[in-house]
């Protein structure tokens, strides 16, 4: 059965928090009073993190259709520019998971640089996965439960006890909001975004919602992000984001089974003496 939905410093880290989850105040008013001891609030956050241990590891063991749009806006909301690039991830021969390109029209974004990097960034699927043994780094605050449709969730506000610095590590760790399945135990909805970024490197805040997959794993589903990015220079982008996945497929090893005639042309292939290759003439050096 398929469950879904549908629809640096402490002060710097807690501003930064303030500012992430002012913009899910509207959500935050559906949010109940659901009291937990701090045993079980423990417990929840153990079991979650863990979950997002084989959430990764099995991520890396299906192959997925995604679709990513990101568009920059303009007066008027028109879109001044677009990035799209449609793939396809599957498996090759020998197990290994590569990215066929589907479609990838010449991006008409001006105003900021898109690579296929930043996708991977912005979608929120592995670089922010809150394993168990990144709890150190969080604090994470119960806030009480939410109903989504079917399900019912826990809900915390997660941030970073000490702000990496951008200027001496390339680690970016997760601040904002997320929604656990009351049942599985598995994160099924994701707000927030990628901290540090710098002057040069803005990343937008984000919406990520995950659909249960063969019954077990809480894959994502949908990213969404409408947001403003300030750069260091003043300049301000405008810019839409929508990622969506699709098609999962679990990757199964290709057996061949051999008959004996196969056996016979391998044996006898083993027997024919290997020809020595004709050595590369050396170059002289220049006179």
């Amino acid at each position: 059965m398929r469950r879904y939905l549908t629809s640096m410093l402490t002060a710097v880290v807690a501003a930064l928090a303030c500012a992430v989850c002012a913009q899910a105040q509207t959500e935050e008013s559906h949010v109940r009073n659901a009291p937990l001891p701090p045993n079980e609030v423990q417990r929840i956050i153990q079991s979650f993190t863990a979950k997002e241990t084989q959430f990764r590891q099995a991520l890396n063991q299906y192959g997925f259709k995604r679709d990513a749009v990101v568009q920059t806006i303009g007066w008027g909301n028109q879109i001044t520019g677009e990035f799209r690039r449609v793939s396809r991830f599957a498996f090759d021969d020998n197990g290994q998971r590569f990215e066929k390109v589907i479609m990838a029209p010449m991006s008409t974004i001006t105003e900021v640089s898109i690579t296929s990097a930043d996708i991977e960034d912005l979608s929120g699927v592995q670089t922010f996965a809150l394993e168990t043994d990144k709890i150190p780094q969080y604090n994470f605050t119960y806030l009480g439960k939410e109903k989504i449709d079917e399900l019912d969730l826990f809900v915390f506000d997660v941030a970073p006890k000490v702000m990496p610095d951008p200027k001496k590590t390339k680690e970016r760790l997760f601040l904002g909001r997320i929604w656990v399945d009351d049942r599985d135990l598995q994160i099924v909805k994701v707000h927030g975004k990628g901290v540090p970024d710098d002057k040069n490197n803005k990343y937008p805040t984000f919406e990520t919602y995950r659909e249960q997959i063969d019954g077990k794993y809480w894959f994502p589903t949908y990213t969404y992000a409408d947001d403003q990015l300030v750069f260091g220079s003043g300049q301000i982008v405008h810019m839409r984001m929508r990622i969506t996945f699709a098609d999962y497929e679990r990757y199964r090893a290709r057996v061949r089974i051999l008959d004996d005639s196969d056996v016979i042309d391998q044996s006898e292939q083993q027997k024919k003496p290997t020809p020595t290759p004709t050595p590369t003439p050396q170059k002289k050096p220049p006179m």
